[in-house]
């Protein structure tokens, strides 16, 4: 028995539900231009994380905001998910 092809509308193989509505470029961004903020995490929903960086740029008077460019950076080049678990599109 074989697999049948890709078709688009239905579920990647090794996805949970496709590719996500989000884009890696504008979380990258966010990421590097509001990192301290978590603006980035808080746009892919990862909630929990957009908080904890937050909150260590603000105990650190925002020298812990290198934390978001750093993930800013990390997202642009290598991707991410959002909070289903879904890779971050490409454009």
């Amino acid at each position: 028995m074989t697999t049948p092809p890709y078709q688009p509308g239905y579920p990647q193989p090794g996805y949970p539900q496709g590719v996500s509505d989000k884009s890696k470029v504008v979380a990258g961004v966010l990421g590097i231009l509001l990192g301290s903020f978590g603006a980035g995490r808080f746009y892919t929903g990862h909630t929990k994380m957009a908080v904890a960086q937050l909150l260590v740029s603000l105990f650190t008077c925002f020298i812990g905001g290198i934390w978001g460019v750093i993930d800013g950076i990390l997202i642009l080049v290598n991707g991410g998910t959002d909070a289903q678990g879904r890779p971050l599109r490409d454009s």
